[in-house]
């Protein structure tokens, strides 16, 4: 694979614009026939918000590992977290003249104008993992988030009963997969469990431990707690540490320190999610729109819970 690293980690971003999906989640087809090309001679642009999370670093190695075995090549940018910093990148990449973009939008909303950019351009756009609120994707390739989410209160509610006092802590604000984790997490919560409190940690370890110490603060009878990433509840299982407590953590993703730590007992589960999956999924529908086959509007990548 010929790689163009533009920032010192490896990361990945794909969009793509003929036969996409909309924000309604309708299919708009271009009456352009796509020019045919063959992976090795594909300019592939990705941004992924953030390399400082294991788990995009493993969703960056999926799509490596295929551009690797189809000699494509690949422009890597890290937003590093950053609104203002991924939509320069992608502004970047169009300047190049990509043809195509993989993008792991910071924000679902904020990345709009980038993504409506990209289609002024004829770039075909792939979301990953987060899907973009407006413009035109030929495909978003994630997990179902929202019933990730209900699968974590299911298994709340089996080891703790009904009723039980649990927290969550949520992600990044504007994140799809904020929003739609957090839906299922709630809509199944609503009736089954007592959530004494719910903030936002950003998808952060560090900021995971600080929440969850405050929440502890105010809520000492803390039963369980849902974490809508690993890293998060990596941060609460210090923070129980810390404060001598013992409940159960439930994270999403299943990244190699998750797992790790429920092999430990400091977590309880994990929705697992496959990234290095999901990046592969997200080239694969790459390849397959420049080779003139139709891509589903929406790609799902499995869950598992393990525990």
């Amino acid at each position: 694979m010929k790689k163009l690293l533009l920032t010192a980690a490896a990361g990945l971003l794909f969009l793509s614009g003929c036969g996409s999906a909309t924000l309604d989640g309708n299919s708009s087809s271009s009456s352009d026939k796509v020019a045919e090309k063959k992976p090795s001679e594909l300019v592939i642009g990705v941004s992924v918000s953030t390399l400082n999370n294991p788990f995009f670093v493993s969703l960056a190695d999926g799509i490596n590992t295929l551009a690797d075995d189809n000699s494509s090549t690949v422009k890597v940018l890290d937003a590093q977290d950053d609104t203002a910093k991924q939509s320069n990148d992608v502004d970047d990449l169009i300047q190049q003249g990509v043809d195509v973009l993989l993008i792991n939008p910071v924000d679902s909303s904020a990345i709009v104008p980038s993504v409506e950019a990209a289609n002024a351009a004829n770039i075909p756009v792939i979301a990953i993992d987060r899907s973009s609120d407006g413009g035109t994707l030929l495909t978003t390739v994630a997990s179902n988030n929202e019933e990730g989410g209900k699968m974590a209160g299911e298994f709340i509610v089996e080891k703790l009963g009904e009723k039980a006092k649990v927290v969550e802590l949520e992600g990044v604000p504007g994140a799809s997969a904020t929003r739609e984790r957090g839906k299922g997490f709630d809509d199944f919560a609503a009736d089954k469990l007592n959530v004494l409190d719910k903030q936002s940690a950003n998808f952060d370890r560090a900021e995971g431990l600080t929440v969850m110490e405050n929440m502890l603060q105010a809520h000492s009878d803390v039963q369980g707690v849902f974490a809508q990433n690993d890293e998060m509840a990596l941060g609460a299982a210090e923070a129980a540490q810390s404060k001598g407590k013992e409940f159960i953590i439930v994270g999403f993703d299943g990244t190699e320190d998750g797992l790790k730590a429920i092999k430990e007992g400091r977590m309880t589960a994990t929705i697992a999610q496959q990234p290095e999956e999901m990046g592969r999924l997200a080239l694969q529908a790459a390849y397959d729109h420049f080779a003139g086959k139709k891509v589903d509007e929406k790609i799902d990548s499995p869950l598992e819970l393990i525990k």
